[in-house]
């Protein structure tokens, strides 16, 4: 068997980002340095509770983006108002770690995020205080994988970076790095 050639965004952050970080924060240790642990991406999907075959439809969908096969989340509790039974689909969930999650990521901050129409960069107010960063998309079409004609139906997401960074000033910075185009605050 072959080598498996390294993801061009880990490439990245061996060579350039891990030593910057080292010597703009001071760290005595390459491991003290922030990284991503793992990518969420969470597609909620509504109008299952009228056919559950738009759950399927949107795990397909979410599948062909993130390169792999997502987890079908279902309803804990009924609620009456919503018509909502508990057990029922409401969406679907991928959680990227190691080549994946680089591979993804690399696609967002490269390809995605710069065809939104009149992109101006993501809000810097979007951390959790632990160094998570956190993003909505409103149409999943921006990734080059979707095509036009094969959407049924135009669906948003949620992408969760989860980091190893202390504070949101070391999580920032980080990313930035590493491609997020952050708008200036």
């Amino acid at each position: 068997m072959g080598t498996v050639e390294m993801p061009r965004l880990r490439q990245r952050y061996e060579n350039e980002v891990l030593p910057e970080l080292m010597k703009r924060f001071g760290y005595k240790n390459r491991w003290q340095v922030p990284r991503v642990q793992k990518v969420c991406v969470n597609m909620g999907v509504s109008e299952g509770t009228e056919d559950s075959n738009l759950v399927e439809t949107a795990a397909q969908e979410l599948a062909r983006i993130v390169g792999q096969k997502p987890a079908i989340r279902r309803a804990r509790k009924s609620i009456a108002a919503f018509k909502l039974r508990q057990g029922t689909p409401v969406g679907c969930v991928a959680t990227l770690r190691g080549r994946r999650m680089y591979e993804f990521l690399d696609r967002l901050f490269n390809v995605a995020l710069p065809r939104i129409r009149d992109f101006r960069g993501l809000q810097p107010r979007s951390f959790d205080g632990r160094g998570n960063y956190s993003l909505g998309i409103t149409e999943h079409l921006i990734f080059p994988e979707l095509g036009y004609d094969d959407v049924e139906r135009v669906r948003g997401m949620d992408v969760t970076i989860v980091t190893t960074a202390k504070t949101d000033e070391e999580a920032a910075e980080f990313l930035r790095l590493m491609g997020l185009p952050l708008a200036e605050a």
